[in-house]
């Protein structure tokens, strides 16, 4: 059971890592955004497979250390 605090932690810098680094960084290249009058749709495909990849290769880490 004291595998759960060191499993939050290691989440909750990963997420603070990734919202540092996605402050200075901001819409990657392949992001759409569509604006036409007062509406705009955001669609951030490049933004969601980083964000998939690296969400892999966290639980992964997990997985193969538990």
């Amino acid at each position: 059971m004291m595998e759960m605090p060191k499993m939050l932690m290691i989440i909750g810098g990963v997420l603070l890592l990734v919202g540092f680094i996605w402050q200075f960084i901001g819409k990657l290249p392949g992001d759409f955004v569509f604006k036409k009058g007062n509406v705009t749709f955001y669609f951030p495909i490049v933004t969601s497979i980083i964000i998939s990849i690296v969400l892999s290769i966290v639980f992964y880490l997990i997985g193969r250390f538990r």
